[in-house]
């Protein structure tokens, strides 16, 4: 059975291309060309299922048509919108790159602990609005806002769901 934890998000399927089943995929990771066999797992009614990639293409920079395993039909292709995309960790060969990789809301839910153990607390959103990426922290009941920099983030533990930042000096000193 396939765990959440085991699964990092690449987008979320929109709308169907065509009538032979291809759908589009937003993402912002072009993962598929490492990949030797590649699939990607879908959250259908809480259950993580794997899905065989027939054929793929990109359309742009944020787009990917995808052409599912036994998904032959427009309205086959159509019961996937919406759903949220993940690929397995495994199928990377280098998790140091995955930070580059990966949405930024793909950290959501991850442990933030800061180097010298000043700051432990939860990503609970990730504010993209701006040019300054800023996760939210949930610490000690309060809201911490810290810049989502790759610079500052010293490791990262997928597997634990855990971030160790540098957090720069003073900056727990503005909450």
């Amino acid at each position: 059975m396939i765990r959440q934890e085991e699964l990092f998000r690449i987008g979320r399927f929109a709308k169907p291309h065509g009538v032979k089943g291809e759908i589009s995929l937003q993402t912002t990771i072009e993962l598929f060309d490492d990949i030797e066999e590649p699939y990607l797992v879908c959250d259908i009614e809480g259950i993580f299922v794997p899905f065989f990639i027939e054929e793929y293409r990109y359309k742009g920079s944020t787009i990917i048509l995808i052409k599912l395993e036994g998904v032959d039909t427009e309205e086959q292709a159509r019961k996937f919108m919406g759903r949220e995309v993940y690929l397995p960790y495994e199928l990377v060969d280098e998790e140091e790159n995955l930070i580059g990789e990966m949405t930024w809301d793909s950290f959501i839910g991850y442990q933030v602990r800061d180097d010298e153990n000043n700051l432990s607390g939860v990503i609970t959103a990730v504010d993209e609005s701006t040019q300054n990426i800023l996760f939210h922290i949930e610490h000690d009941g309060k809201e911490i806002l810290f810049p989502a920099v790759e610079e500052l983030i010293t490791a990262v533990d997928h597997i634990a769901k855990e971030i160790r930042i540098h957090l720069p000096e003073g900056l727990l000193d503005l909450w």
